[in-house]
């Protein structure tokens, strides 16, 4: 799995440039195409079945987060989703990885497709109504759009870049246990410090120097 995850040559800025960038735009003109054909083909509010209750066009427009949250408070969703914009921008100066570069061109460009609807449409300049036309009631009841799937599947693919320890350049982190053992070794005394132990060779060791020694020459003793 590491080697899966970790990337064989480092990618160059403008290459990770490059991808986080076309990624990004492809995904803002998916989505606001979609969004576009949406409104002009959708009755507003009415449930268009496409395959039973599995998908259902539900177009509406969405002044709050998720579930209608935060209604009256627009212009903070629009300056959050513009934070998290800049900081993806910000991030991909530092990215080397075309695993990283890939999701963050996708997330980007969600972001960007729901921040274009804050920005730009009815009722005004960053309090915009974004566009939802997507409803999978077996899965959950909010109704969503293309922007959103990346937004979500993007966030839980950053989540498992993180748990696994893939860096922004490409390599692994690696949990060395070692050093670990060596410390809990000192501590607990079973480690042998460097000059107090005798020196044996394994292959001629040692005697006792007090078991089985020859008499010394001139003891004046003779065996009877």
């Amino acid at each position: 799995m590491s080697k899966a995850l970790s990337d064989r040559r480092p990618l160059r800025q403008a290459a990770a440039g490059i991808i986080i960038a076309s990624l990004a735009v492809l995904v803002l003109a998916a989505d606001q195409f979609a969004k576009l054909l949406a409104i002009a083909q959708l009755p507003p509010e009415q449930p268009v079945p496409v395959i039973g209750d599995f998908l259902i066009f539900y177009l509406v427009r969405n002044p709050g987060a998720a579930f209608s949250l935060g209604e009256g408070v627009t212009w903070i969703f629009t300056i959050a989703m513009a934070a998290v914009a800049v900081a993806i921008v910000v991030i991909a100066r530092r990215i080397r990885s075309r695993i990283w570069a890939v999701v963050l061109g996708l997330l980007l460009g969600g972001v960007l497709g729901n921040l274009t609807d804050r920005l730009f449409r009815e009722p005004g300049f960053a309090v915009g109504h974004v566009i939802d036309y997507i409803s999978t009631p077996w899965m959950m009841p909010a109704i969503y759009n293309v922007a959103d799937i990346f937004i979500v599947t993007m966030m839980i693919s950053v989540a498992l870049l993180v748990l696994v320890g893939l860096r922004f350049d490409g390599t692994r982190e690696r949990r060395s246990n070692a050093a670990p053992q060596a410390e809990d070794a000192s501590e607990s005394g079973d480690a042998t410090p460097l000059g107090t132990g005798e020196l044996r060779d394994p292959l001629f060791p040692t005697a006792d120097p007090d078991a089985g020694a020859p008499p010394a020459a001139g003891d004046g003793r003779r065996e009877s």
